[in-house]
């Protein structure tokens, strides 16, 4: 009996073999999107953080070493956020360089689009095409030491010299003014200035806006940090809902 049960206790040994243990859903969040929680998951807050830092990355791949936000993750994540309906407003943090053009305007259209209240809070960085998305929220922030750069966009790769060429880009640029303009207090004359300025960046037109002076040319609503952007924010949450209820009744 004793050589029977060491028998089958070699065998059932033999027949366990280690599993690997897969990741979790919410780990695999993590590493696709950088955050611990994600609009399905928001259960415990009303509000949704989304943050946008590094290079916006658009149609093409960036190197693996660029620290990038990929367009991809962040558009289904608005239009959950839209869907939930225990998100009752989002919080958008920004430290971004730019980066696509087309990728950044979607982006900044579809949170300008948004049936909830939305605050925009600008930490380090919010250059180039950081600019349209940092304004297209409701309200928008900017840490005092923050900085955003307003430039000409420019192309890279292959240019054919043509007409053609130079007014596309034209065309582009200007829906990147129209937008910024039009969702913010900055006068369309006063952010060409801006974008076209000689003399403060180097091998490059353009300004560089530190904090105060973001505010002063009305492109941001006002200097601030995360605690201030939180208390708007809960603000505009509950404007909301006493227009929803008005409707209602």
């Amino acid at each position: 009996m004793d050589q029977e049960n060491r028998k089958n206790m070699q065998g059932s040994e033999g027949t366990d073999q280690p599993k690997e243990d897969k990741p979790s859903p919410l780990m695999e969040k993590i590493q696709q999107l950088g955050q611990t929680s994600v609009p399905q998951l928001s259960q415990d807050s009303k509000i949704h953080c989304l943050t946008i830092v590094g290079q916006i990355e658009g149609h093409l791949q960036l190197p693996p070493q660029n620290k990038t936000t990929k367009y991809e993750h962040i558009i289904p994540q608005i239009v959950a956020i839209e869907q939930n309906p225990k998100i009752e407003g989002l919080l958008v943090i920004l430290n971004t360089v730019g980066g696509d053009v087309e990728a950044g305007l979607a982006i900044s259209e579809m949170l300008a689009s948004l049936s909830k209240p939305t605050v925009s809070i600008v930490l380090g960085g919010g250059h180039s095409i950081g600019v349209p998305i940092a304004v297209s929220c409701d309200y928008s922030f900017i840490a005092e030491t923050a900085t955003m750069t307003i430039h000409p966009i420019r192309l890279t790769g292959l240019v054919i010299g043509v007409p053609q060429t130079f007014e596309y880009l034209d065309k582009m640029q200007e829906r990147v003014v129209s937008f910024v303009t039009k969702h913010s207090n900055i006068a369309e004359e006063k952010f060409k200035h801006l974008m076209f300025e000689k003399g403060n960046l180097t091998r490059d037109i353009g300004t560089n806006v530190i904090g105060t002076d973001a505010v002063e040319y009305g492109l941001i609503n006002e200097v601030g940090g995360i605690g201030q952007a939180m208390k708007k924010l809960n603000e505009l949450i509950e404007i909301n809902k006493e227009e929803n209820e008005g409707i209602i009744q």
